[in-house]
């Protein structure tokens, strides 16, 4: 549950969400890159990446000079799996409502 938690604490701030969105599609991204399309310093995108890396969401890689982060997408299956588990839990305790409120009628 550890993962998970991690997870859901560095996908609870909004910057984070979208590297995670921009590294979504696939490319290898620098820390640089990110912060042209975002409203930070990269300074600021080192301190988000470091988060996500801490949850296991990006991975780094060194090429060259530079450092290049991918999305590790197993960690977000890991919640959605979650999620999906508390929402069946939900679904059923919903059903047994309207069967009972069903039975009173």
């Amino acid at each position: 549950m550890a993962a998970v938690d991690a997870v859901f604490a560095a996908l609870g701030d909004p910057t984070r969400r979208r590297v995670v969105e921009t590294l979504a599609g696939g490319a290898t991204v620098t820390a640089s890159a990110l912060a042209a399309d975002l409203p930070i310093s990269r300074q600021a995108v080192a301190k988000h990446l470091a988060a996500l890396r801490r949850a296991r969401l990006v991975r780094a890689e060194r090429v060259g000079r530079e450092t290049r982060y991918r999305l590790r997408p197993e960690p977000l299956g890991d919640a959605a799996r979650w999620i999906a588990g508390v929402g069946a839990e939900w679904d059923e305790r919903l059903a047994d409502l309207q069967r009972l409120l069903a039975d009173r009628r």
